[in-house]
């Protein structure tokens, strides 16, 4: 049977935060009755990405939150005339797709990693899309 993409609706609260996916992407998995292969997470949003990183420390957000700020600051020279450039630019060093390994039916992250959707633009109604590949 061909896997199914399966879509996470986000409302995003803030212009820049990170979304712990980690617990929903693992109820996918389970639910998929995969044992074995990996699971692809998408961002479809130019101005969003997801990733995979520390969630022990919540200071470390921060820091990666001002390290992409000063990268692409949104006051920057900018030519793309909607005002949002830099969400474009963050969304460009993050990256829009994020693939783990299952194995026994259990996301192989390492101890302290989660997958995260991050907004570069917000608020907004967003979308994450999940396929679960066995």
């Amino acid at each position: 049977m061909p896997a199914s993409v399966h879509v996470i609706e986000i409302q995003t609260q803030s212009d820049d935060a990170f979304y712990d996916l980690t617990p929903k992407v693992k109820s996918l998995v389970q639910a998929s009755g995969a044992a074995s292969g990996a699971v692809l997470i998408y961002c479809p949003h130019t101005t969003a990405g997801v990733t995979v990183q520390e969630n022990t420390d919540p200071a470390l957000k921060d820091d990666l939150l001002g390290a992409l700020a000063r990268m692409a600051p949104a006051d920057g020279p900018w030519k793309h005339g909607e005002g949002n450039a830099h969400a474009h630019m963050k969304a460009a060093l993050l990256g829009s797709s994020c693939t783990v390994p299952v194995e026994n039916g259990k996301l192989l992250l390492g101890q302290w990693q989660a997958i995260y959707f991050v907004e570069f633009d917000g608020p907004r109604r967003r979308t994450v899309q999940v396929k679960v590949l066995a």
